[in-house]
């Protein structure tokens, strides 16, 4: 299972990475978020859930991190994921804006989780 949480961080890394990236070019550009786009997101979004989801198994079998600040930023990536689906607003650019610098500052927290983890 700690093979397993170790494969999907470095999926969440790129998928995060390509989703903000993707989402920001595509604001910059001033084009409207297309099926792409949304899978981009929501890959990055379902990964973190799943990384965190097996990250409380493998606390629930005493498997502990390096540093306590690892549980810290995997649970603010998840919250930084998860907090444009309160707070964007309902369509529009600024939707895809929210979405993007989010799913951007998820995968920078991954990253220090990772960095952590070890």
């Amino acid at each position: 299972m700690l093979a397993a949480h170790r494969i999907i961080a470095v999926l969440v890394l790129a998928a995060c990475g390509a989703g903000a990236l993707w989402g920001g070019l595509l604001y910059w550009r001033k084009r409207g978020a297309g099926p792409l786009t949304a899978h981009l997101l929501s890959i990055a979004q379902t990964l973190l859930v799943a990384q965190v989801g097996l990250g409380l198994l493998l606390l629930s079998d005493h498997h502990r991190a390096a540093h306590r600040l690892h549980y810290l930023y995997g649970s603010l990536a998840l919250g930084a994921a998860l907090a444009p689906w309160f707070y964007a607003p309902a369509a529009g650019p600024k939707r895809l804006l929210w979405f993007a610098v989010m799913t951007g500052l998820a995968g920078a927290l991954a990253v220090r989780a990772f960095m952590t983890g070890a």
